[in-house]
């Protein structure tokens, strides 16, 4: 069963400047609530009882959103407001699954998922990216059940324009199990639209196994000058581990840039 979940929060959000100068991205509410919230409703949905954040010194406002226990008692003490009272109830439950790890260099995703080893005790273990957000059906509890049935690894997949390929971390199919299933042959981080094996790209859910960290001590630095977790999938895939393509049938929304964000609030009011 898997049971820890992971959540890389380093990065400064410069898709979002101004807004992002001096707060965090996964702080900034969508339709009144904030974005990382939408994320741990999610996880808990689908069965996850430890969330690990990885963090920056840069974004400890994170974490005193959710240890910021005076000021409530506080207010709470003066105004016995019941909306404030079940606010600070929600996030004393979100707290007691939290672990906090650091990332202060942003050398990439790779590197955030090293930062977890010690902290990971299953086999297996879900990495859900914040600016991805999926509505209206649970794309991680999904991956979970395909996982049970296949005992494999699982990302999400989505097919995008061809022209848009050059953002992601694109597959290669290498056989396709059902309408919304496939095994993965290849992976590789943001190519070029002529390079691009196909527009099936990846979307940000994972579930990976434990060797993954072995592979990413070994990672020299790819595109950027980062650590990328898609190289890391591409070692494993070459050692014959099985990793499955997902097709989620929820509605994705980029909550990671300007335009995205504005219309993830839309979208969310009309739930």
């Amino acid at each position: 069963m898997i049971k820890q979940a992971i959540i890389p929060l380093a990065g400064l959000g410069t898709r979002l400047l101004p807004l992002t100068s001096v707060f965090a991205k996964e702080l900034l509410p969508i339709n009144g609530k904030p974005g990382i919230e939408y994320i741990l409703d999610e996880c808990i949905d689908a069965g996850i009882k430890e969330v690990v954040f990885i963090i920056s010194q840069k974004k400890l406002m994170i974490k005193k959103y959710f240890y910021n226990d005076k000021f409530y008692k506080d207010i709470i003490k003066k105004k016995r407001d019941p909306r404030i009272i079940n606010e600070y109830k929600k996030i004393l439950k979100y707290k007691k699954m939290i672990k906090f790890v650091f990332q202060e260099k942003p050398l990439g995703t790779g590197d955030a998922v090293l930062k977890t080893k010690k902290l990971i005790k299953g086999k297996y273990f879900l990495m859900l990216l914040p600016d991805d957000l999926i509505i209206k059906k649970n794309c991680s509890k999904s991956m979970i059940d395909i996982h049970k049935r296949f005992n494999a690894s699982v990302m999400a997949s989505m097919k995008v324009n061809k022209k848009n390929v050059s953002r992601w971390g694109v597959y290669d199919v290498k056989k396709k199990i059902d309408n919304n299933n496939f095994i993965i042959k290849s992976v590789v981080e943001k190519p070029s639209i002529k390079t691009a094996p196909s527009n099936n790209v990846v979307i940000g859910r994972y579930i990976l196994s434990k060797k993954i960290f072995n592979k990413l001590l070994k990672l020299k630095p790819g595109k950027g000058r980062e650590i990328h977790i898609t190289d890391a999938i591409q070692s494993l895939i070459n050692d014959n581990e099985k990793f499955i393509g997902h097709n989620f049938s929820g509605k994705y929304l980029d909550c990671g840039t300007m335009k995205g964000y504005i219309k993830s609030n839309i979208e969310v009011s009309k739930i």
